[in-house]
């Protein structure tokens, strides 16, 4: 089960995660960056610092917005990730398509560099 919460700080939109993204919560995710799509935000900030695991289709939501963001110029960055999901992202090569930093003060820099 997981649980997403969304706020608004100084331009960026955070989406912070908790919990596990599986098949059947990744829905919650894919409906935050729809919101945040939708409210036509150009910085988006995802807090994976409280997310214990991610499946296939947790996986497939980041990937299928990375399009969008790059058509539309949105910035999107993660932080906190923990070894075992880095390690999923990285066999993916995800690192190379995100920007993921380790706090949340570099993911802001980066967006704002």
């Amino acid at each position: 089960m997981a649980e997403i919460n969304t706020e608004n700080n100084d331009g960026i939109h955070f989406i912070t995660v908790n919990g596990d993204i599986d098949a059947g919560s990744s829905i919650y995710l894919d409906n935050a960056f729809k919101e945040a799509l939708g409210d036509g935000e150009k910085k988006i900030i995802a807090d994976l610092s409280g997310l214990d695991y991610i499946s296939s289709a947790g996986l497939g939501v980041f990937i299928s917005h990375l399009d969008e963001f790059k058509l539309q110029n949105i910035e999107l960055a993660l932080f906190g990730i923990n070894d075992s999901v880095k390690q999923v992202f990285d066999i993916l090569g995800l690192e190379k398509l995100l920007t993921i930093e380790e706090t949340k003060e570099a993911a802001i820099k980066a967006l704002n560099d």
